[in-house]
């Protein structure tokens, strides 16, 4: 493993126990830092500011890095719950010719404009019930108890792209059209206008020539299902959204009324594929949870009995594999990649042994300091790289209780046990080097070169604390890793950009903004070189920034 400008920092082997409260400990990590100021509020910057170059940004880099992710976590009296609550932040790093401007913008949802007006919570949302209106009377706050959970509109997530437009998401039905030059909301999109669905997530696909794919859930009188979506590549008119968006397939929940979670999903070249997990939503539990006083994420849990099921789902006629790709128990929020190669689909995913990680999540646990912190820490299953090898020709003459796998130096295992289901064990992507970095998270690659093909090298968060505090980039070949870390210092997802007329899968720059909770006002936009993993430059801003969740970069002429 390569280190660049690393520090050592102590951290323990991850060792699974069991407290005497039967709490699974997967770490014994002791003395790590609050990071309390990390879920802080502040106030948005919509004029764009300058920024504090430190060594050299490179000339070659011309856009706007946009990021997305909570910015209020409180109105008026009323504090959010869980992270995933806070008002959507938009941030915009306009580059140009080595020089940085910052400029943010408050999503300007139903859900932000409705509590601005209240000055409470008055839309609830992940992890946070609104409370009845102080202003009705008690008849009218009883009543109100009866209402199911309206959608929220905070899209808190991601930027998305539809038809060249840009969107905020997060997985509701409700999107927001964005301009990415002034991060102003232009319009609110609802998915279920266009299609039967109740949602859709905040990490679509997208094909070289546009098409995008997607998935969200519908709940019917039969059960819950799970759609494949398809958006086409161009709009018709100017002023078009999801017109021309499709259903290509509906799975069927193998629990009716208790479908999977799900954050993402896989493609590659010729298939979509869908990670069914034993993390649960009980649709029941959701809605009468405005009744009980209960948000969705108290209804949410991890059910380990049962196995992972992935689904494949022909992306050009919507036919569903007929053979179910079976695996023990895991919880993935995120994919790195897949491709088809040799008669195999190889998905590539970050994945832990314990889905009950969402829940803890809330702001509380993130503001916790001392003995306090490490414990919520320690209760967290990280996650790792992991490779699942899918043979793609199980037919009649496919033998049983063998391996299937002929791929050379494979140790992932696909054994047939009955007539359509094929068992899977996974590849380690990683070394025993991984384990001192808390895993790796917010996994990144040459998205718009090698998705969906075979691939050398992603990039990802390591996780020695509840949010990342390294950035690393693993190499396939030999899995070695390099690292970039600051004591003291949390990076975000990191983001590849390609070098003009780059000839290697690396040619390019990492991007990530960097928080620093023990500093005021000295975040920074940092650059890397993705080959060497040194830093090149960064843009130090002169306010303060919460720690987000997804970004993007749109290059201009």
């Amino acid at each position: 493993m390569d280190t660049v400008k690393h520090q050592k920092k102590n951290t323990s082997a991850l060792k699974k126990s069991s407290s005497a409260k039967n709490i699974n400990h997967y770490t014994n990590v002791r003395g790590l830092p609050s990071i309390e100021k990390i879920v802080s509020s502040v106030e948005d910057t919509p004029r764009p500011i300058s920024t504090q170059i430190i060594g050299t940004i490179p000339e070659w880099i011309n856009g706007n890095f946009l990021r997305n992710g909570p910015g209020k976590f409180e109105i008026g009296n009323h504090k959010f719950n869980h992270w995933f609550d806070g008002m959507a932040l938009l941030h915009q790093f306009k580059i140009s010719n080595g020089q940085v401007t910052y400029k943010s913008r408050f999503l300007s949802s139903d859900s932000y404009q409705t509590n601005k007006e209240h000055n409470r919570i008055a839309i609830s949302e992940f992890g946070t019930v609104t409370m009845p209106d102080p202003c009705k009377n008690v008849f009218q706050r009883f009543l109100s108890r009866f209402e199911s959970h309206k959608p929220t509109d905070n899209a808190n997530v991601s930027f998305v792209t539809y038809k060249g437009d840009y969107y905020v998401s997060t997985e509701t039905n409700i999107m927001h059209k964005v301009d990415p030059e002034t991060l102003e909301t232009t319009e609110k999109v609802d998915w279920s206008k266009f299609i039967a669905v109740n949602g859709a997530t905040a990490h679509p696909h997208t094909e070289p020539d546009g098409t995008t794919y997607n998935m969200g859930n519908s709940y019917t009188s039969k059960g819950s299902y799970y759609n494949i979506i398809q958006v086409p590549p161009t709009k018709k008119t100017e002023d078009e959204t999801l017109e021309g968006a499709s259903v290509l397939c509906s799975i069927p929940s193998v629990d009716k009324t208790k479908p999977s979670y799900y954050h993402s999903f896989a493609m590659s070249e010729n298939y979509v594929v869908f990670i069914e997990q034993p993390i649960k939503l009980d649709l029941l539990k959701i809605v009468t949870g405005k009744l009980r006083g209960k948000s969705i994420s108290d209804s949410i849990f991890w059910d380990p009995k049962l196995n992972t099921i992935f689904h494949l789902i022909h992306k050009h006629s919507g036919k569903v594999s007929s053979i179910k790709y079976l695996a023990k128990p895991l919880s993935t929020f995120h994919q790195i990649n897949a491709f088809e190669e040799d008669g195999f689909l190889i998905i590539d995913l970050c994945a832990s042994d314990d889905g009950q990680a969402i829940t803890n999540y809330n702001i509380q646990n993130m503001r916790k300091s001392g003995e306090a912190l490490d414990e919520v820490y320690n209760t967290l299953s990280r996650a790792f790289p992991r490779r699942f090898v899918l043979p793609l020709n199980v037919d009649r003459e496919t033998p049983y209780n063998q391996n299937l796998i002929t791929r050379p130096n494979s140790i992932a295992t696909s054994v047939r046990i009955a007539k359509n289901k094929v068992f899977c064990t996974h590849e380690d992507l990683h070394g025993e080097d991984l384990h001192e970095y808390g895993g790796l998270e917010f996994p990144q690659i040459n998205y718009h070169k090698f998705n969906t093909h075979p691939y050398r090298y992603f990039y990802g968060c390591g996780f020695r604390h509840l949010v990342g505090d390294t950035l690393i980039k693993m190499d396939l070949c030999g899995k070695r890793m390099k690292v970039w870390e600051h004591p003291g210092q949390y990076p975000s997802e990191p983001v590849f950009v390609p070098s003009p007329n780059a000839t290697e899968e690396d040619d390019g720059v990492i991007m990530s903004v960097v928080i620093t909770p023990d500093e005021d006002k000295s975040t920074f936009l940092l650059v890397l070189d993705a080959k060497t993993f040194e830093e090149l430059g960064r843009a130090v801003v002169p306010v303060n920034i919460p720690y987000g969740f997804h970004g993007t970069f749109i290059a201009t002429a």
